[in-house]
C-alpha cells in the first residue's frame, strides 16, 4: 500500500484536482489523502503562511470520502501532511494538479502547482507536478476553451503504479504537461523558455486622498522559443512533456570560475566602511 497526497493550487473543489482524484481512488493499491486550499492559488510559488494561523475545513466528496480544504497556500498543504494534519496517513508521494492550464518553461518559478511538488522534494519524497492545456490549445498558461483532464488523471494514476520502475534520480520530480485532445505521444524535455508580452496598463485613476493609480502590468498569452527537445515544444506538437526538474539552484560550473575571483580583498573595504 502506497499513501499519495494529492493537491493544487486551483481549489479543493476544481474539476482538475477532482478528476485526478478519482483515477487515483480507483488504484487497489493506493491510500489517497486531499489537502488542498479552499480557493484558487495560482502562481503564488512558493509561498508559506508564517504569520497566523491557518483554518482547515473537512469537505466531503460524493463518493463518501473526504478532503481538506485549507485557507493557505498550496506548499503549507503539503507542510499540513507532513506534520500529520491527517491521523495515520504519512505520505510517501506528492501529487499536485491537475492544474488548469500549462506550467511550461519559466512559467514553472511562479506555479503553485509545481510549488507543492517541489516542497514533496524538500520533504524527500518523490513528486509529481501535472497541468492541462487548455481545450483552445493556445500556448499560454490559461487559455480558452475549457479543458478534459481525463487524459492527464489517467496517465499520471499509470504512472504512478510504475513509479518505483521509473528511473528518477533522487531529489528530482516529474514536471507532466499535457496537450489537449488526443496526445501524439510522450517526450522527456528540458525546460523552454517563454517569451512574456507583458506591458504596464493603467486601469483607472483616483484622485484620493491619497491619489493613487490601479494598474494591470501582465499579458495574457505569452510566447516562446521554438527549440526542439523543450517542454514548450513538445506540448505545441501535441505531445505530453515529462520534465525532470530538481531543486538544487547552483550553477556547479559557476562556482569554480567565482572562487578563482578573490571575494575576500572586498571584505576589509567594506567592514571599515561600515565601522565608520
Amino acid at each position: 500500500m502506497i499513501d499519495v497526497l494529492l493537491t493544487n493550487d486551483d481549489g479543493i473543489e476544481a474539476a482538475g484536482l477532482q478528476t485526478l482524484r478519482r483515477a487515483l481512488r480507483a488504484l487497489p493499491e493506493v491510500r489517497l489523502a486531499v489537502i488542498a486550499p479552499d480557493g484558487n492559488r495560482s502562481a503564488m510559488a512558493r509561498s508559506i503562511t508564517t504569520r497566523r494561523p491557518l483554518w482547515v475545513a473537512e469537505v466531503p466528496f460524493a463518493d463518501g470520502s473526504v478532503g481538506y480544504a485549507t485557507d493557505g497556500t498550496p506548499v503549507d498543504c503539503v507542510r499540513l501532511a507532513s506534520l500529520g494534519l491527517i491521523e495515520g496517513f504519512k505520505a510517501d508521494v506528492v501529487i499536485s494538479g491537475v492544474n488548469h492550464g500549462a506550467n511550461l518553461g519559466d512559467d514553472i518559478t511562479y506555479s503553485g502547482t509545481v510549488a507543492a511538488a517541489l516542497e514533496g522534494l524538500v520533504l524527500g519524497l518523490p513528486s509529481i507536478a501535472v497541468s492541462q492545456q487548455s481545450a483552445g490549445g493556445g500556448m499560454g498558461y490559461s487559455g480558452d476553451g475549457g479543458y478534459s483532464f481525463e487524459v492527464a488523471a489517467r496517465f499520471v494514476a499509470r504512472l504512478l503504479e510504475r513509479l518505483e520502475e521509473v528511473p528518477l534520480p533522487e531529489q528530482t520530480l516529474l514536471n507532466v504537461n499535457v496537450p489537449a485532445g488526443r496526445p501524439e505521444g510522450v517526450e522527456v524535455t528540458t525546460l523552454g523558455k517563454r517569451i512574456y508580452k507583458d506591458e504596464l496598463r493603467l486601469e483607472r485613476t483616483e484622485q484620493g486622498p491619497p491619489a493613487r493609480r490601479r494598474y494591470w502590468i501582465y499579458g495574457e498569452d505569452p510566447g516562446f522559443h521554438e527549440e526542439p527537445g523543450t517542454d514548450l515544444a513538445a506540448v505545441a506538437a501535441g505531445r505530453i512533456a515529462v520534465t525532470p526538474i530538481h531543486f538544487d539552484l547552483t550553477y556547479r560550473p559557476g562556482v569554480q570560475t567565482l572562487r578563482s575571483f578573490d571575494l575576500g580583498a572586498l571584505l576589509a573595504p567594506a567592514a571599515g566602511q561600515a565601522a565608520a
